[in-house]
């Protein structure tokens, strides 16, 4: 008897993957096959030699088609990278760095995350561990620069691992506090010796889709307490947050039912159509005089803020026509409940969840008040009338300006013409996010998706993946150039779609390196520099104030020539002419960075005024 057996090659892939699950693990492959598991695609981060075992099993699983790494240019890159990744994805965005500078470098990026509740893993080194306290190179233990302790107030949880059996129960602990609310960084600093220290267990011991699998938490009481306030409103508008992404389309779909025009936060109006014939416009930073007036209507019953975290930025600097007895707030978060003390009804848990049990509570109420009907015939009619978007701009005459050097009014209006739907616009802080914010209304047919009967039944194919919307902004921490980083996170996320970076020059000159990152990519990002040779904000801020005109002007800079200096593709603009005679389909399908050096008109002023106020009241 022949006891010879061939195997096929698909068995020897594998008897080959199954001796490698089964060979021991150190406690760096432990670590990455955790970030396998949850689908995690990339990591972010500069090497050094603390966290080199680290590298090794990225390298390790890379060569069987696993987790890779992007090398950042800076740490803090690293971090925005990470942040923008989670925002794309819905996924947790994962960043590293050696010990020391490396690690102090991430605060910035990683501070950021926790002001914006963006979920991600961090993951520093440290020397080995019988090296502390001898001052060992770059010793960021706390007996040497004490990382640990500058991360306390930035992350979710924070965490020295000491021992290789603390790898496993930290790393969920830290995973649980990145993903619940209030979701933000989670922090883990491992010595060099551990990384290198066999796991207990040859596989994973834990399945993480179940014990981070988020929690549907509705107040059924809530609900339809909310439910008969609203059977008894005539006129309700819906403020739009960030935290809407999950569950827009029930939101959309909510309004449609109820007769409810809507405005948005600046983070939030990326999840909407600018030309939905209920949308009234941003409310805050950048936003427009549509949508206070919106909220300040006498005839508004209640205002619903859903997923808004009510800070400066989406509160047009706390302003009391949207903070006042009329408000509804519906969050997940306690801490943004709790800065609306005065709203009529907090509402707390998964705005999905929420949304989609309201939806189905309104249909199965059979008998409608005249209310209702009136409010649903009104839904109709408004429904029926086109909206446009261009009529509630501050300066329509400068959206269709000729002029040369090129208006950012008319700028902004041709890069929602010029790019496909499926474009991801980051905006950077600065002018850049106030002139997006305001101005930016790119073209999409698409309205919301379409459903029938409760909340969650489809009736057509094509639902959006809407965890971050198509324009991206940094609210409350606001660093200079997040974007820039932020638009290789993205497009390390959705490599498919284009990606639109909308910086200024003075956030470039802080970040710009991070390009040749993008070029090794192969990344189709694509960079618009508004170059006023100024830090923009700081000038036309001061200007509005009155205050000393000091310590904002900038050298100029040729960052077409810079960029190519890098391996990009670039173009210098100056007019609308000039933007006409690219050919945006070809900078659209080539693998690899473009970047346009725009020179704007310096004089032209940012809609800031909601900032000025907070500034002038020194809130």
């Amino acid at each position: 008897m022949n006891t010879n057996v061939s195997l096929a090659p698909a068995d020897l892939q594998s008897s080959a993957s199954a001796l490698i699950q089964a060979a021991p693990m150190d406690i760096a492959d432990l670590l990455v096959a955790y970030l396998e598991q949850l689908g995690i695609e990339y990591i972010f981060g500069v090497p050094g030699g603390s966290i080199e075992p680290l590298y090794n099993a990225i390298a390790r699983s890379s060569r069987r088609g696993g987790l890779r790494q992007i090398l950042a240019r800076s740490e803090a890159g690293a971090a925005f990278m990470a942040d923008a990744y989670a925002r794309e994805t819905g996924k947790v965005g994962v960043c590293c760095a050696t010990s020391g500078p490396g690690a102090t470098n991430l605060i910035t990026g990683v501070a950021c995350a926790f002001d914006n509740n963006i979920p991600m893993l961090v993951i520093t080194g440290q020397p080995a561990l019988p090296s502390f306290g001898k001052h060992p190179l770059q010793e960021s233990s706390c007996t040497g620069v004490n990382v640990i302790g500058m991360f306390r107030h930035c992350t979710q949880y924070n965490s020295l691992v000491s021992h290789a059996k603390q790898l496993e129960p930290k790393l969920i602990t830290a995973l649980q506090r990145a993903t619940r609310t209030p979701s933000g960084p989670s922090h883990l600093s491992v010595p060099r010796d551990l990384w290198l220290e066999q796991s207990p267990d040859p596989v994973p011991a834990y399945d993480l889709s179940v014990l981070l699998q988020p929690s549907s938490l509705v107040d059924d009481e809530a609900i339809e307490r909310l439910r008969q306030m609203l059977a008894g409103a005539r006129n309700v508008v819906l403020l739009i947050g960030g935290w809407c992404g999950e569950a827009i389309n029930s939101i959309l779909q909510f309004a449609a039912i109820k007769g409810a025009t809507f405005v948005t936060t600046p983070d939030g109006k990326g999840l909407v159509n600018a030309n939905h014939p209920l949308f009234r416009g941003v409310f805050g930073f950048g936003g427009h005089a549509s949508a206070e007036a919106a909220l300040r209507d006498e005839s508004v019953d209640l205002i619903l803020a859903i997923g808004a975290s009510m800070g400066e930025w989406n509160t047009g600097g706390w302003c009391d026509s949207l903070l006042n007895d009329r408000l509804v707030h519906i969050d997940e978060s306690e801490d943004h409940l709790a800065r609306t003390p005065m709203a009529r009804l907090h509402m707390r848990g998964r705005v999905a969840s929420i949304f989609n049990r309201l939806i189905e509570r309104i249909y199965n109420v059979r008998q409608d008040s005249k209310v209702e009907i009136e409010r649903r015939r009104a839904t109709r009619e408004s429904s029926s009338v086109t909206w446009d978007p261009e009529s509630i701009l501050a300066a329509p005459d400068m959206y269709v300006s000729d002029a040369s050097p090129i208006k950012p009014q008319r700028l902004m209006r041709e890069l929602g013409l010029m790019f496909p739907p499926t474009t991801r616009f980051l905006a950077d802080s600065g002018n850049s996010v106030a002139w997006a914010v305001h101005y930016l209304h790119p073209f999409d047919r698409r309205i919301c998706e379409r459903r029938m009967g409760g909340g969650n039944r489809k009736r057509t194919q094509g639902r959006r993946k809407s965890h971050g919307g198509w324009l991206r902004i940094t609210a409350n921490f606001a660093p200079m150039g997040w974007a820039i980083g932020g638009a290789i996170g993205t497009a390390a996320g959705n490599p498919d779609v284009p990606v639109v970076c909308i910086t200024g020059d003075g956030s470039m000159l802080m970040n710009g390196q991070e390009l040749s990152a993008a070029v090794y990519e192969k990344q189709t990002i694509i960079f618009i520099v508004l170059n006023d040779q100024a830090l923009g904000m700081v000038k036309h801020g001061q200007r509005l104030a009155n205050a000393e005109k000091i310590a904002f002007e900038l050298a100029p800079t040729d960052f077409a020539m810079l960029a190519r200096a890098m391996g990009a593709t670039a173009y210098t603009i100056h007019s609308p002419a000039d933007l006409a005679r690219l050919d945006m389909a070809a900078i659209c399908s080539q693998k690899g960075p473009t970047l346009l050096d725009v020179y704007i008109d310096p004089d032209e002023v940012p809609p800031m005024n909601a900032r000025m106020r907070v500034l002038g009241g020194n809130q």
